[in-house]
């Protein structure tokens, strides 16, 4: 037996022959963050949300774009079941007539629904167009919000307890930060 014998075809994964090298590397494979997005919203919210992941994590990003907002839910479970995404930001901006704000609260519970079968997080980041008195203010949050939560999704993924001690600190996505309210010392002080 040669000294190679540990590098050597150890078996095979997804019908390809691996090392035992390769072997020990799978458990460490790199996160993988979906982006499911729609043609409906006016701002390409996936492309803020793309640029804050890949400055803030080495991760692979699968983006899946979709007609309109009632259609994340799939995109999202398709994400996670299909692309193997160990989290997906669904991002969506509504139109402001009433029968918009219905399809978004819709949406919204396919979206928890899926995170309840696939028991994974999808960060959902729904912009109403009526949230802001011009566009140039609608585009503004709609890019602030998308970059805000894309930071949420990176630090579910690694680094849950960033967010453990940002409990009770008012977070708001896209506005001024509310901040705790003064009896509460805010964030969390652990056992």
């Amino acid at each position: 037996m040669s000294v190679e014998a540990p590098l050597a075809v150890a078996g095979y994964f997804a019908g390809r022959p691996i090392s035992l090298i390769t072997f020990l590397i799978i458990p460490l494979a790199m996160k993988r963050i979906g982006i499911a997005d729609t043609t409906f919203a006016r701002v390409d919210m996936a492309r803020a949300a793309i640029s804050v992941i890949k400055n803030e994590a080495s991760a692979e990003i699968i983006r899946y774009t979709v007609p309109g907002i009632k259609d994340l839910p799939v995109a999202a479970k398709k994400l996670m079941d299909e692309e193997k995404c160990d989290i997906v930001m669904a991002l969506g901006m509504p139109g402001p007539a009433d029968k918009d704000k219905m399809c978004a609260h819709e949406a919204s519970t396919g979206l928890i629904a899926a995170q309840l079968m696939t028991n994974r997080h999808i960060i959902e980041v729904f912009v109403h167009e009526d949230e802001a008195p011009d566009e140039r203010t609608l585009a503004s949050l709609a890019k602030r919000r998308t970059e805000e939560h894309a930071l949420n999704a990176v630090r579910l993924l690694y680094h849950p307890e960033m967010l453990t001690r940002l409990a009770g600190t008012g977070q708001r996505q896209g506005y001024e930060d509310a901040g705790p309210i003064e009896s509460s010392s805010g964030g969390h002080l652990g056992h």
